[in-house]
């Protein structure tokens, strides 16, 4: 399914002199806040490199908590038309048995559930929503440099009035022409390839992993309406509903590299691990082995570098693995959450204002942003088999716990969800998973291997979630109103700038 292609807004003649909101690329989070400021009446411009449908093997699921983000952007309706399927939980299997974990949305209304999709559909189903507002034009076109209120390349100290960029007009014929466009606030959201996340961050990004992507055509999954994460060695293997006629497989391969001979080791590692009703179309997506495709999984911790004038969000600013799928719910509740706090804003040409707003947004981003990141992260490392004993045991034991279901399986999977983006509650079931591994090493008599291995679990333990909670940030995770929050300093010539117009 191909959606109507969104045509490029080449009408440069009818732009005004300053815009209130630059938002550079139209993905997820770009669409989301350029529709949330256009109903919030400023005047957006939406740059994005590329206007056709995207093509990707990865953001894919969106989260129940997601989904309510979406519905309070009023944009609920942009997973309708695309075949996209409802998710109530996860499958999980380990070594031949199986738990089934739901999401905890009793309380919510019927429509509250995870959301599966073709990743294109979901896009150009929110450009469609941010061009029908009359005050966005969306223009397709690459930013090349961010700007200060002379128009020269902006430099750090500097505040950001604009960007430069290479608008392509449409047409065959069509030459690339560079323009400029001045704003009171340049956001920055241009993906997981950003250019210019290294002016407005300090970007550490690893590579933990690949997902390597297959499409399966005529599989039962083994619960309907659910995600299946099968706990393989070395790493875990997804399925989930993107159709209704298709299933999205996803297998994760640890590492800086891909096997040489990537389905040869699909056919020999991957597929004796699969539950046998998976097998088959596994291994029938295998006959095509130009349809396998790849790409490179990148965590990248949030550490801003407020500069007046910008803002950074989405995948250029804040990356976590994509095993838990949380990466479109963080962009959403950012959008949400930026779009509350400069609503009050009677017009976002003060400059100290709206720096203060932006500064004071990364901090109060982070209890929800920092749970999802945490989990998704040290998720992904207790799911892994390394072939230590102590680390297994902490595999075996979050598969366990999972499995008792109630509030065992409600608590970590409302975290997982979005639904209750509480840090705090995070560590206390990442540690209670731990002790009921102890438990089940000391019971029913404690021996002097099950004291070793119970200390060596609380150890795999800690130096699985203490660096990742250092990462995020230790104040800004449990203690926001003590986080030091960014120094918003404005030269007096720039303080009021740029100063707009009549258009």
């Amino acid at each position: 399914m191909i959606l109507p292609p969104i045509l490029s807004n080449d009408d440069v003649a009818s732009d005004p002199e300053v815009w209130d909101v630059i938002i550079v690329g139209g993905g997820v989070a770009g669409c989301a806040l350029a529709y949330a400021q256009a109903k919030d009446g400023r005047r957006v411009l939406l740059i994005e490199r590329d206007l056709s449908q995207p093509d990707r093997i990865v953001g894919e699921l969106l989260q129940p908590g997601g989904y309510l983000m979406l519905k309070r952007l009023g944009l609920e309706s942009c997973v309708d038309g695309i075949d996209s399927i409802k998710v109530y939980g996860y499958a999980l299997f380990k070594g031949g048995n199986q738990a089934v974990v739901h999401y905890p949305i009793e309380g919510y209304s019927a429509d509250v559930a995870g959301r599966s999709f073709h990743h294109g559909r979901f896009i150009q189903k929110l450009r469609q929503a941010a061009v029908s507002c009359p005050s966005v034009t969306m223009r397709q076109g690459l930013v090349k440099k961010l700007v200060n209120d002379k128009g020269g390349e902006w430099q750090e100290g500097e505040v950001v009035t604009g960007v430069v960029y290479r608008h392509q007009p449409a047409g065959p014929d069509a030459a690339p022409v560079e323009r400029s466009a001045r704003a009171h606030l340049t956001i920055v959201c241009d993906g997981m390839y950003s250019n210019l996340r290294k002016h407005l961050s300090t970007p550490k990004i690893t590579h933990p992993s690949f997902f390597v992507g297959l499409l399966l055509h005529d599989c039962q999954l083994p619960v309907a309406n659910h995600g299946h994460v099968v706990l393989a060695k070395p790493s875990p293997i997804l399925f989930y509903p993107i159709s209704s006629k298709e299933v999205r497989c996803l297998v994760d391969v640890p590492g800086e590299r891909l096997p040489s001979d990537l389905p040869s080791y699909l056919r020999a590692t991957v597929a004796p691990q699969l539950p046998d009703v998976l097998r088959p179309a596994f291994l029938k997506a295998l006959e095509k082995p130009e349809a396998i495709r790849s790409m490179q999984n990148k965590l990248l911790p949030a550490a801003p570098l407020h500069q007046p004038g910008a803002l950074l969000l989405g995948d250029a600013f804040n990356m976590r693995h994509p095993l838990t799928g949380g990466g479109m719910t963080v962009a959403l509740s950012d959008c949400s959450l930026l779009a509350d706090m400069l609503r009050p804003l009677p017009s976002l040409g003060d400059a100290l204002a709206t720096a203060a707003r932006t500064a004071d947004f990364y901090t109060r981003r982070k209890p929800l942003s920092a749970t999802i990141n945490t989990l998704a992260n040290a998720l992904y490392k207790v799911f892994c088999f390394t072939g230590n004993p102590a680390q297994e045991e902490m595999r075996q034991a979050c598969f366990d716990y999972l499995a008792l279901g109630g509030i065992y399986s409600a608590g970590p999977i409302s975290l997982l969800s979005g639904l209750n983006p509480r840090p705090s509650v995070l560590v206390q079931h990442f540690f209670m998973v731990a002790l009921f591994g102890v438990g089940r090493l000391l019971v029913p008599r404690p021996s002097l291997r099950g004291l070793y291995m119970a200390f060596a679990l609380l150890a795999v333990a800690c130096r699985i979630i203490f660096p990742i909670i250092w990462a995020e940030g230790v104040r800004a995770v449990f203690f926001p109103a003590l986080a030091p929050k960014p120094s918003v300093s404005l030269a007096p010539a720039a303080a009021g700038a740029p100063k707009a117009k009549a258009a």
